[in-house]
């Protein structure tokens, strides 16, 4: 804790203390128009009015004046410790982790965002910021909704617009009053937070005062009922508690003794009898008429008459009326009786089981005047109900430009207002159990004695102080709320992480956060209009543990990942800590509300996935991305450790890209090729080679790189980019094939265009760089895929609506021809082309039973073709074979001879789509097609004019050619 300060300095700071967040302090400052700039100060806030007050004002809410009895009534004095304790633990763990954050660095406005954006990513980040932000708006509204209920239900009863006639209608009336005063109450604070936060600020100490005083008259109030209890009798049926509202003339019997022409109200000299009870009448012998016995009041509500002889509930003519202390103090031992659950069905009369009971034939009435209770509890119910009353831990983090020293100040004072606050809670409980009777406890609203607030029963001297306390500390709690989501809001819109948030990062020429309290207001209405603060409590708790949940897990990251940059101040820290808090933190999501739960991680994963696709990117060097890398890592030795099996092989494609002196990509649809062959799956390299001296070209090199990746975006493809800069463009691609991937992520299938006019190009080098990517291809042992005509491919917004994808199977390769058009089809282009399988026979051959043992093949590799065997004479397929089989070295000495003429190309040979058989060609332009072949050893020449016109009269967007080369 702080130095000791004189008593001056401490009043100073007492009368100047604020519990502001640190950008709402600079707004405050800036709303002094005219005023000069003062010199700017050094922080001076120490841990007890910078970190241990507004938390413990944070952390005290109106669950504790309004529920705790409740809870306590209904789960019993041991359950309720139990749910005390389990939330208490769950902030403490959280605080351990949010200690450890916050100490690892400067923490500015938005607090637990951002410690999570900044140790998660922006993802997480914003996904959970938003979901405390809404958990702070609600909480909002819960608070204006539990000073409304203080207002109408323990101030002001007349105040109600909306009354009911019938006991059925109260409810939904108390609703509707709840739902205009509610918006009423939130529009003025609204107003009050936009016209200034220096005006909330100076109300600060007095909402404080009112917290401590309400808390310390409870305290004292329950050691004063261990000597002299006080007076707050409830009346009994049985067993049964009576609404102290309905006995209109204070007689808690059946009939009085009264004197001749006077009614049940009007005596106040006369005694009365009880009847059936053990108290004998006595007779005053002053009055000089004769008493006689009428009915009371209560008489009238069980009876369908005044009348003795009347026909009565048979419940009330088979059990008595009695009175019991419903505070009998500290020293009565009832704690024994409240030690168990005791929990009711909505409808359910609240009864006190100590008391005998004649049982009844039929349930009570909402006619008759008992104390029903509203809803049915539960224990996961009463969790969700209480968890908001643990919240407020973040506000010493909010705060850490305000404090002297942030890394000592916010783990010392936000444990201690922990501790101190579930100590609170702790002993509040067993309080309330040893001072209160059960039945007063269950009580929601005090009916049972006359309408007083339960814990104000209790209090001392007057329940007036716990009333009055109460109503203004919730409205400072609200106020707060008001103040502190804006701002949250403001600090990530300002990330611009969010893009339809960016106009929330606006406000004010002061930085007064407007739309973003505009929203707020509008979202807490939201609240309001559920007019209940029973309901309303498990949202926000939902909320609150989502962000607390990933506090743990960041800490736990971090702490295990041991990343460089984790070195908090705060060491007495561990993971298991920090898992052990998220797993409550989950437990108690699924426990107080399962459905809730599952909406606020729907709400989060939308939030998460829309900030994945649509966010802007931001590197804040979280324990995500180091997560991802510890994870590659593990997952790439475990490829090393063998050979992949055939079942798992898809290609993983490294797609050679030429540039042009402009660095524009030349074939940008080999791209688009290979984005639909892998359909997002698998692996992608798309690598070009940069001509020259590393040295000198590296700016170049960076350019290109940026270039592929634009293309790749624009393309939507999710892979790598390699940019290798050479002397020569064909060592470049020996060495990216060489050096390509890492690990068991390495490329098994090269795919490269085929080059452009290389007849008629002056340059050489075409066609030796295509000859030896392809010998360099075939002596890593990988696939070549050559597209030819890649600028007639389909794009990706060019479906195919029908067609067939044609395969010319000439050579058993494995399946790789029939893998190919299957994966193919599973993109969106494709997919609704069917696939055909082409096959050559010799004469002599038997075609029909090829025809079956070719479908046998296809049936066992679970693809769906069509199949076609294609008879050829023994002198075309010689002379196909031999155009497909010539030698390396006739090959190379072809290709160094002198460039031919088109015609005498013409007369040389035909082109290579002419060499196919006439069935292939017929239904090459009969239907939409691709034809996928394979060949060996070969080059092949551009297709002729008019075998080009042939092809763009037939939709030549769709007809193309991809060969598969293997050098022999």
């Amino acid at each position: 804790m702080d130095t000791r300060p004189k008593v001056s300095s401490l009043l100073n700071r007492l009368a100047n203390y604020t519990n502001l967040t640190q950008g709402a302090r600079e707004h405050e400052e800036a709303e002094g128009i005219g005023e000069k700039k003062k010199a700017s100060k050094s922080p001076q806030m120490g841990t007890f009015m910078g970190v241990y007050l507004p938390c413990l004002q944070n952390i005290f809410g109106v669950i504790l004046f309004l529920r705790l009895t409740w809870v306590v009534g209904s789960a019993g004095v041991l359950q309720s410790l139990c749910i005390v304790f389990i939330c208490c633990c769950c902030t403490l763990l959280t605080a351990i982790s949010m200690s450890a954050i916050a100490t690892n660095g400067v923490v500015p406005a938005g607090g637990a965002y951002f410690m999570i954006s900044r140790s998660l990513g922006p993802e997480f980040g914003g996904a959970v910021g938003l979901c405390f932000y809404l958990g702070t708006t609600f909480a909002g509204a819960m608070y204006i909704l539990g000073a409304i209920e203080i207002l109408l239900m323990y101030i002001a009863p007349k105040a109600a617009i909306f009354e009911s006639k019938h006991p059925e209608g109260e409810g939904a009336a108390m609703l509707n009053n709840m739902r205009v005063y509610g918006s009423i109450f939130l529009l003025l604070m609204s107003l009050l937070v936009f016209v200034g936060v220096k005006y909330v600020n100076k109300l600060a100490s007095v909402f404080l005062a009112c917290v401590i005083v309400s808390i310390v008259s409870i305290y004292v109030g329950a050691l004063v009922s261990a000597f002299k209890p006080p007076h707050f009798p409830v009346c009994m049926l049985g067993n049964r508690t009576i609404s102290g509202h309905e006995i209109d003339d204070h007689q808690c019997t059946k009939t009085a003794l009264l004197p001749p022409g006077n009614e049940a109200g009007d005596a106040d000299n006369f005694t009365s009898v009880y009847e059936n009870s053990t108290m004998v009448p006595t007779f005053d012998p002053s009055l000089e008429f004769p008493l006689l016995e009428k009915t009371t009041y209560l008489w009238k509500q069980f009876c369908q008459g005044p009348e003795v002889n009347a026909s009565c509930d048979e419940y009330f003519l088979a059990n008595n009326f009695s009175q019991i202390e419903g505070i009998p103090g500290l020293a009565s031992g009832i704690i024994a009786e409240n030690l168990w659950s005791s929990y009711l069905r909505r409808g359910d009369v609240v009864e006190k089981g100590s008391l005998s009971s004649t049982p009844d034939a039929h349930p009570a009435s909402t006619q008759q005047p008992y104390v029903f209770a509203d809803i049915a509890t539960s224990f996961t119910l009463l969790v969700g109900i209480f968890f908001p009353s643990v919240t407020g831990i973040m506000a010493g983090s909010n705060r850490s430009g305000d404090l002297k020293d942030a890394q000592r100040s916010i783990p010392i004072g936000t444990i201690l207002a922990i501790l101190t606050t579930s100590v609170v809670y702790l002993t509040s409980v067993l309080l309330f159990g040893a001072c209160i009777d059960g039945a007063v406890l269950r009580d929601k609203f005090g009916d049972s004695v006359k309408g007083n607030l339960v814990v104000g029963t209790l209090a001392w001297p007057t329940p007036w102080v716990i009333v009055i306390g109460s109503f203004f500390s919730t409205c400072g709690a609200g106020l707060q709320s008001l103040t502190g989501a804006p701002r949250l809001l403001q600090a990530i819109a300002k990330d611009n992480i969010v893009p339809f948030l960016r106009v929330f990062g606006h406000g004010k020429a002061n930085g007064e956060p407007t739309w973003a309290l505009l929203l707020t207001a509008l979202i807490a209405e939201l609240g309001i209009l559920i007019a209940s603060l029973d309901l309303v409590a498990p949202i926000l708790t939902m909320f609150f543990l989502m962000c607390y949940l990933f506090v743990n897990l960041a800490c736990g990251l971090q702490t295990l990942l041991r990343s460089p940059n984790w070195r908090p101040r705060f060491s007495y820290y561990h993971w298991t800590l920090s898992f052990l808090g998220m797993t409550i933190c989950l437990a108690l999501m699924f426990i107080s509300s399962w459905y809730y739960a599952i909406v606020a991680m729907v709400i989060a994963g939308m939030i998460y996935k829309y900030i994945e696709y649509h966010g802007a990117e931001k590197e804040w060097g979280d324990g995500i991305r180091g997560l991802s890398l510890s994870a590659a890592r593990y997952a790439l030795l475990r490829l090393e450790e063998g050979p992949p099996h055939t079942k798992n092989w898809r290609p993983q494609v490294l797609v050679l890209l030429k540039l042009d002196e402009d660095a524009h990509v030349k074939s940008p649809r080999l791209l688009t090729f290979a984005s639909q062959l892998k359909a997002g799956k698998g692996l992608t390299i798309v690598g070009t080679v940069v001509s020259g001296n590393f040295l000198q070209s590296y700016g170049e090199a960076l350019a290109a790189e940026q270039t592929l990746k634009h293309l790749m975006d624009k393309e939507r493809v999710k892979g790598f980019c390699q940019c290798i800069v050479a002397q020569k463009p064909r060592e470049g691609i020996s060495h990216m094939i060489q050096s390509s991937g890492l690990g068991g992520m390495k490329p098994n299938t090269v795919v490269m265009g085929w080059p452009h006019a290389w007849r008629q190009s002056e340059d050489p080098q075409a066609w030796k760089t295509f000859i030896n990517t392809v010998r360099v291809t075939t002596a890593a042992h990988l696939a070549l895929l050559v597209p030819k005509n890649i600028s007639l491919f389909p794009s990706n917004s060019e479906p195919c609506a029908e067609g067939y994808i044609d395969v010319w199977w000439i050579v058993h390769d494995g399946g790789m021809l029939m893998l190919l058009p299957f994966l193919l089809r599973q993109h969106k282009v494709w997919r609704k082309c069917g696939m055909r399988i082409f096959t050559v026979a010799q004469m002599e051959d038997n075609s029909i039973q090829m025809k079956k043992d070719l479908a046998t093949f296809l049936y066992h590799l679970r693809i769906e073709a069509e199949v076609e065997v294609v008879e050829m004479h023994d002198s075309d397929i010689s002379a196909y074979t031999y155009e497909r089989t010539l030698m390396m070295e006739q090959r190379s000495q072809m290709l160094r001879q002198m460039r031919l003429s088109k015609s005498d190309r013409e007369k040389e040979g035909p082109p290579p789509g002419s060499g196919r058989p006439e069935a292939g060609g017929a239904a090459r332009s009969q239907v939409r097609s691709v034809l996928i072949g394979q060949a060996l050893a070969s080059l092949y020449t551009t297709p002729t004019s008019s075998e080009t016109g042939k092809l763009r009269g037939c939709k030549a967007s769709q007809i193309s050619e991809v060969y598969t080369m293997h050098v022999v």
